[in-house]
C-alpha cells in the first residue's frame, strides 16, 4: 500500500510517500511545498492545495496521515497552521482518500520509541528504517515519520479486526 505522511504548515508542507508491504518500508518520494509569504492567504492556500495536488496525482497513494494540530502560543501562528491544514484536508478529500491524524508524541514514538525526541533524532531513524530517502528538510522527514507511523498504526489495526483481539 502508498501512504503519504504530511506535516503541514503554511510556509513550508512537508510531504513523504512509502510503499508498505508486510513490515517493509520503501521509500518513494518526499519533499516540501512553500508558500511565499508577500502572497495574501487566499493565494497561499490555493497554492499549497494546487502543489500537494500534484503530488497526490503523480504518486497516486491509497492513503494519508497527518500530524494532529497543537495549540500553539500565538493565536496567529495557530490560526495559520489551522487554515493550512484546511487546505491539505481539502486536497486530500477532493481525491477520496481516507485521512488519518496522529498526536506529534504518538509519531515520534512509533519511528524513536521516545514521545519527546528531537527533530534531529527523528530524522536520523527515519533515515536508518528508510535509506534510500533524500531528506531535503525536517518538514520532509517529518512527514515520513507520520507516514511509517500510520503504517505501523494500520498494520496494528488490521491485526486487531482479524484477530478480533488485542495485538
Amino acid at each position: 500500500m502508498r501512504l503519504i505522511g504530511l506535516d503541514p504548515s503554511l510556509t513550508r508542507t512537508g510531504w513523504g510517500i512509502i510503499d508498505v508491504k508486510g513490515r517493509d518500508f520503501a521509500f518513494v518520494a518526499s519533499g516540501a511545498v512553500r508558500t511565499n509569504p508577500k502572497q495574501t492567504m487566499a493565494e497561499r492556500l490555493g497554492h499549497l492545495d494546487c502543489e500537494l495536488g500534484k503530488v497526490l496525482e503523480t504518486h497516486g497513494p491509497a492513503e494519508a496521515a497527518l500530524e494532529q494540530i497543537f495549540v500553539n502560543r500565538n493565536p496567529r501562528s495557530t490560526l495559520a497552521l489551522g487554515l493550512a491544514r484546511g487546505a491539505v484536508f481539502v486536497s486530500v478529500a477532493r481525491r477520496q482518500m481516507p485521512v488519518h491524524e496522529y498526536a506529534p508524541a504518538t509519531v515520534k514514538q512509533a519511528v524513536t520509541g521516545q514521545g519527546n525526541a528531537s527533530k534531529e533524532r527523528v530524522a536520523a531513524l527515519v533515515r536508518a528504517l528508510l535509506p534510500k530517502a533524500t531528506l531535503e528538510t525536517h518538514d520532509a522527514s517529518d512527514a515520513l515519520a507520520v507516514a511509517i507511523c500510520h503504517a505501523n498504526h494500520a498494520r496494528s489495526h488490521a491485526r486487531l479486526v482479524v484477530t478480533g483481539g488485542c495485538p
